[in-house]
């Protein structure tokens, strides 16, 4: 069916369309990988776009008596039920449980030309089933890469512009005939083109989000698993330890045997002494591996609060910083100790990374205790948090970070040959925006609150710094012992 007395629809709607393809190629996250829809998926969802054709089709035919071209519609219809039919073919004979981009766009592909077929059919864009041309273009925008998306989104265009040209007419009452004016017709497809196009471009960013956040978790749990890696590490050490002191008590009663019955300054008597001395050494490597949490090694599970804060500043030290650590206990009571598990590390590191690469000279760790919490604060002198980020901090991928002091302090070591060898500072992470978000996830599985604002100035025209505040209920975060020292005096570093 066409009309003479409105405007070409690809002409009324060309502005619109490239408009629509620009805000989806302006979105920030253009490079969002499509992995596409596993075959089993796409064969189910068929199997009900199929019933659902049919019902409709076979009521108006015999229920409404609508006159439909009824075998052609079947036809049309068959030619899906087949589609499906060799899919669920070749899904046995091959694996394609995985989700594949370009094997799930053609069969979407199918699917619009299949559809556009069916509404050309029974009355083109006056048929109310044409917004059904959505589904596909907007399973294509939530499963697929973004050009993937925009080929099949040009392509459900095209199937409206062809539907507005021709089409028969729209199945009616027997003896009755519904005529549309053209410029209705022309409103509708303008109207589905503008759904197609916000709806898939809707779809597609909250779909990219998803998956931005999914990679995120991701990492914070293989950063996690890493720092239980090496807590691991301790006690494997440890249990070695005791398991080898048996053989190596055996090892020295067997060498002093010999270094008795040795003549003295015999070549075997020089060798049960030096087994002697080995086996003395291995002994004193195994009793620091097996030290007590009260002999200080970091791998065991709970730590004195400042040597807590002096672990996470170490790494950044080195460079022209000046880190200031204080510990203050309420009442003069005695520190607790605390907990020391991979997430509060490595999410205390993270805070502390991140205030080193923005402050101009000093960052300070000052933690407070009192009846009721324990609370971590993060402050530097740097120019604080940006306005436009703060709202957003804590999502993934959000960040301003320069290139960091530690990296530019590495690029100095490495630079400066005729520097003596120095411990290397470890370059910072940064860059991803995944740092604070991973540091907080971690510190809120520990049951936390993490706060973040703008530190106070002291002095006039002084940058206010960030400052973070990390704040655990006591009984989270204090280790079933508590420190016998009473308070420790506060420290520069």
């Amino acid at each position: 069916m066409t009309s003479k007395e409105a405007p070409s629809l690809s002409q009324a709607v060309a502005a619109a369309a490239n408009g629509g393809a620009e805000n989806l190629f302006g979105l920030s996250d253009g490079s969002r990988r499509g992995r596409g829809l596993p075959m089993r998926t796409l064969i189910a969802l068929r199997w009900l776009s199929i019933i659902g054709q049919a019902t409709a089709v076979l009521s108006a035919y015999f229920v409404m008596h609508f006159p439909l071209p009824l075998w052609e519609c079947l036809a049309t219809i068959g030619a899906s039920a087949v589609m499906n039919i060799i899919a669920m073919m070749r899904a046995r004979n091959m694996r394609l449980s995985l989700p594949d981009g370009p094997r799930t766009g053609i069969h979407l592909g199918f699917d619009i030309l299949q559809l556009s077929v069916l509404l050309a059919l029974t009355g083109g864009l006056t048929n109310p089933f044409c917004l059904l041309l959505v589904a596909p273009v907007s399973v294509a925008a939530a499963s697929l890469s973004i050009r993937q998306a925009l080929v099949l989104g040009a392509m459900a265009v095209a199937c409206v512009v062809g539907l507005y040209h021709w089409s028969l007419p729209l199945p009616w009452l027997v003896h009755e005939q519904l005529e549309l004016p053209g410029l209705y017709r022309l409103e509708l497809g303008l109207a589905l083109m503008t759904g197609m196009l916000f709806i898939s471009g809707y779809t597609w960013k909250v779909a990219a989000d998803a998956e931005k956040l999914e990679l995120a978790l991701a990492t914070t749990q293989d950063v996690l698993q890493r720092e239980q890696r090496l807590a691991a590490i301790g006690g494997l050490a440890a249990a070695a330890a005791h398991e080898l002191g048996t053989p190596l008590a055996t090892i020295q009663i067997v060498a002093r045997e010999m270094l008795r019955s040795a003549p003295d300054g015999s070549p075997a008597a020089e060798d049960a002494a030096l087994i002697l001395q080995q086996a003395g050494r291995c002994r004193d490597i195994l009793n620091q591996l097996s030290a007590s949490p009260d002999e200080g090694d970091a791998l065991y599970a709970d730590v004195a609060l400042k040597a807590l804060l002096q672990e996470v500043a170490e790494p950044h030290e080195g460079f022209d910083l000046e880190f200031d650590i204080s510990v203050q206990s309420a009442g003069n009571q005695p520190l607790p100790r605390v907990k020391r598990l991979p997430e509060i590390v490595h999410g205390l590191s993270a805070l502390v990374e991140n205030a080193a690469d923005f402050a101009t000279s000093k960052v300070s760790l000052s933690a407070s205790v009192d009846a009721g919490w324990i609370a971590i604060d993060i402050v530097d002198d740097g120019p604080g948090f940006a306005s436009d980020v703060l709202p957003r901090l804590g999502e993934p991928y959000v960040t301003t970070r320069p290139q960091s002091k530690a990296r530019r302090a590495l690029a100095a070591q490495l630079s400066d040959s005729s520097r003596q060898p120095q411990p290397v500072i470890a370059p910072s992470q940064g860059g991803m925006g995944l740092g604070f978000f991973i540091a907080r996830t971690l510190l809120e599985r520990t049951g936390a609150k993490v706060s973040i604002g703008d530190a106070a100035s002291t002095e006039k025209g002084q940058n206010k710094g960030a400052h973070v505040s990390v704040r655990w209920p006591r009984q989270r975060l204090e280790a079933t012992t508590p420190d016998d020292n009473p308070m420790e005096p506060d420290v520069a570093v």
